[in-house]
């Protein structure tokens, strides 16, 4: 045991790992024959999604609409702003082979970075939670996903705050909103820290840069457009999928549909209510909690969540679990959180549990829904929660 907690606390195995595993996916997707779609017969790279965001930024260069489809290059469509298909323009620059590795590795290496940077907690604690994420991880890199990207932006912001360094925690959070809408609920932490009026300006200042980023490949008018065209894209989008989320487990558990809108603020009121316990804004557990709520919140309530988006609430549970009290319920939560959530899409899960009571019972999504909960709860009653965080060693 003592050999296997000396393994996991060394930061060198468990990056090399994830970076190993980052180039095998790439390699996996790209080696792989071409895939067929059965809507429209139409055959596409296993690496689909990654093609999806080089083009775009073609697209943008050739003043093109880039919330089309364009059934000639890729299946589905973009649903990212016009800024990150210029972050994707230096991934384009390569040949596929070469992009694809260098995209995994990024949203791998930002993610380590991410938990190896918050503090107080020992090597030990951070190699076993970034070890707990290794499937979710996997799942999201071998479908090309930005969203380690997004869980490390940010778990990142939050270490970032922790240490003061607001510049570049402002960046963090301003650009996951940039790639990924609902990043915008991390704004949330800033309450807890001194100096909102630099916090504020920063925000403001990254936000229209990276609004404006584009105008260096399109005119004023084009980028209107284009802000325009995403907006109407993303407001249809809103209308016709469940998801694994909140939403899906009632439609599925119970045969009721309040809205999405209804739930979506049912969402945002819970989520605020601990928040009313100004006081505890001085108390690291309370930030850190808030920080837990926060990536299963923008996952459970996110009408649009798929399986590759699920890194970002595992990332949640395990910072909960890994750093709070091993009582039973606690226990049992991770435990069926880690079956359900992690283990169920995979090969070592029985198949016939997955088709039959998994993937048409939502139970995917559910631990996750009652770990937030729990969350909430261990925020409202604060002074029966005992998290044990340490020093970096």
């Amino acid at each position: 045991m003592n050999r296997l907690i000396k393994i996991i606390s060394k930061r060198k195995i468990i990056i090399s790992l994830f970076l190993l595993l980052a180039i095998f996916a790439s390699f996996q997707a790209f080696l792989l024959s071409e895939k067929t779609f059965k809507e429209t017969g139409e055959k596409y790279a296993k690496y689909n999604n990654y093609v999806i965001f080089k083009t775009s930024f073609t697209h943008l260069t050739e003043n093109k609409d880039l919330y089309q489809l364009y059934p000639q290059d890729h299946k589905d469509l973009y649903k990212y702003s016009p800024t990150f298909s210029v972050f994707f323009g230096v991934f384009a620059l390569f040949p596929d082979i070469v992009g694809l590795n260098l995209w995994n590795i990024f949203n791998a290496l930002v993610f380590l970075l991410a938990i190896y940077y918050l503090p107080r907690l020992n090597q030990s604690q951070k190699g076993v939670i970034i070890l707990i994420c290794l499937l979710e991880f996997m799942t999201s890199i071998q479908n090309q996903q930005s969203n380690a990207l997004v869980a490390g932006l940010i778990i990142l912001t939050f270490g970032l705050l922790e240490k003061r360094n607001y510049l570049v925690a402002t960046l963090c959070i301003v650009f996951s909103i940039y790639i990924k809408v609902f990043g915008i609920v991390g704004l949330a932490l800033f309450l807890f820290y001194p100096g909102k009026w630099k916090l504020a300006l920063y925000t403001l200042g990254w936000s229209l840069f990276l609004f404006v980023l584009p105008l260096l490949f399109v005119g004023i008018d084009q980028l209107k457009f284009l802000y325009t065209s995403w907006g109407h894209l993303l407001d249809n989008d809103h209308t016709i999928s469940y998801g694994l989320s909140v939403m899906g487990w009632l439609h599925s558990w119970f045969g009721i549909d309040p809205g999405k809108q209804v739930t979506l603020f049912s969402g945002v009121f819970l989520f605020l209510v601990p928040l009313i316990r100004i006081k505890e804004y001085k108390n690291y557990t309370f930030r850190f909690l808030t920080l837990t709520s926060i990536l299963i919140w923008v996952i459970i309530f996110n009408h649009k969540a798929e399986s590759p988006t699920f890194i970002i609430a595992m990332a949640g549970i395990a910072l909960w679990f890994i750093t709070g009290e091993k009582k039973a319920l606690n226990i049992t939560l991770f435990v069926s959180a880690f079956i359900l959530t992690s283990l169920s899409p995979t090969d070592i899960f029985p198949r016939f549990l997955r088709e039959d009571y998994v993937t048409p019972f939502m139970l995917k999504v559910f631990p996750c829904i009652l770990i937030w909960f729990k969350i909430i709860w261990d925020m409202l009653v604060l002074k029966t929660v005992t998290i044990e965080l340490e020093s970096d060693n």
